[in-house]
This record gives structure tokens, sequence and C-alpha cells, in this order.
């Protein structure tokens, strides 16, 4: 366990920094005192994808598995990081609505505006925004990635999980390898 985390670790640029501003330097130290579970939160802070292998989460999943710990964060972010796309939204849901997810995910088909009936996995984020009131922001992993391409932050997609019309979610951020777009808060 330890080397898996070492070898993610190993993978983690000096200049890096996770959520909690933790550096490489500081992983390093939880794991020099036996801290694995405190190391593998934070290196599962790390965002972006700019840097990150799909392996690197790839270890993360594996060494949360020996932990006996929750790994679906970690193969989240395993699969956004092979698809090379990070799709953040706030969805909003019609009245009477309720998506019942399994370990925080979803299988949802959506209305692009240029291409109908693309689906895609949603992460539903376990902290709200606070100008978010009761909407819950997700992130969207698209079965078929260049089709999502074309939207910016702002833009509205249609939620089809029947008719009517379940919800709409409005895109907050698309990251992919080389280009970030957010929309200004």
């Amino acid at each position: 366990m330890t080397d898996l985390l070492r070898r993610a670790l190993a993978l983690v640029p000096d200049d890096a920094r996770g959520e909690s501003g933790a550096s490489a330097a500081d992983v390093r130290a939880h794991l020099d005192r036996d801290e694995w579970e405190f190391a593998l939160d934070l290196l599962g802070e790390f965002g972006g994808i700019d840097w990150q292998p799909w392996q690197y989460w790839a270890l993360l999943v594996r060494a949360a598995e020996q932990l006996h710990l929750p790994s679906h964060w970690f193969r989240w972010r395993e699969y956004e990081t092979y698809q090379r796309v990070v799709l953040r939204a706030v969805l909003r849901t019609a009245p009477g609505e309720d998506l019942i997810t399994h370990d925080n995910v979803l299988w949802l088909h959506w209305d692009l505006g240029t291409s109908s009936g693309q689906s895609s996995r949603v992460w539903v984020e376990p902290k709200l925004e606070p100008e978010c009131g009761d909407n819950a922001m997700v992130r969207l992993l698209p079965t078929w990635p260049q089709a999502w391409h074309h939207l910016t932050p702002g833009d509205m997609i249609t939620l089809h999980e029947g008719q009517p019309v379940t919800g709409t979610a409005t895109v907050i951020e698309y990251a992919g390898v080389g280009e970030t777009r957010q929309r200004d808060r």
C-alpha cells in the first residue's frame, strides 16, 4: 500500500497544490509517519488533468481499496483524466423529480442543442456551493466527449429522462488538456 501511495506521489509536480494547499512535500511527510489514510486524502485533493495520467488515479483507487476505504471518487477522477475532460455544471431538476444516486453517480440522457440523445455519467458533488441553493453541483462524464466539446460556461443543456423535461444543467466549467473555461462568478 505504501508503495502505491509513493508511486502516485512521484507523479505530483513539486509546485502542485491540493484544495487545502497541501504540497507533495506535505504528503511525503504523512507517508513517512505511516499516516496512509491522510496521505491518500491529500493526494485525492490534487485537481486538474494537465499533469495527471489516468494511472495516478488508478493507484489511488487501489490504495483506497487496500485500506478498505471508498474508492468511488478516485475511480471517477480516473475516468475524467482518461478522457482528458472535466465538465462541471449546476443541475436543476423539475419540481417533484428525485434523482436517486448509487455512490453519488447517475446515468442521464441530455439534449445538447446540437445533438440530441447524448448520455453521460453524472457525479453529484457532496458539497453544495452556497450560490447554488437547492440545486446540485455535478460533474459530467460524457459517453461521447467530442459531442460535448462545443459547450462553454453559461450554456444550458436539457435533461431528458422522460417527458416532460425533467431538468436542466448550466455549465460552469469545461476543462480539456491545455484549455480551461470557467464561468465568472
